[in-house]
């Protein structure tokens, strides 16, 4: 639950100053022994959904439209493993160079040789 509302938090924060005092458009929170469901609409293109587990899992996704302009959106697992979240607006490293790939196949096709025991 804790992840959730910091994701909700974020969510509004994001949003541009001018477009803070939006309305709800709909909300929904349902809040059960075996889990939970919430869904939230505003005025300002703000939208997020969570469900969770009695284990503490959940999935969901906020989207909202940045200060750019550029419609953002996340969808997430946060269980056991950890938060897990994917999006084309988060960064990625950078693609492995060639040399090091070569390397990793050159190992891969020469396996280093055991070493007898004293």
């Amino acid at each position: 639950m804790k992840y959730f509302i910091l994701f909700a938090l974020f969510a509004f924060a994001a949003a541009a100053e001018d477009e803070m005092h939006a309305e709800i458009k709909e909300m929904t929170s349902d809040v059960r022994a075996d889990g939970f469901e919430y869904k939230l609409d505003t005025t300002n293109n703000i939208h997020e959904e969570a469900v969770g587990d009695a284990n503490g899992n959940m999935h969901g996704s906020y989207e909202y439209i940045s200060p750019e302009g550029e419609h953002i959106k996340v969808t997430y697992v946060a269980d056991e493993n950890g938060y897990h979240p994917e999006s084309d607006v988060l960064p990625t490293p950078p693609p492995i160079p060639e040399a090091i790939l070569k390397a990793i196949e050159y190992i891969k096709a020469h396996p280093p040789k055991d070493e007898p025991t004293q």
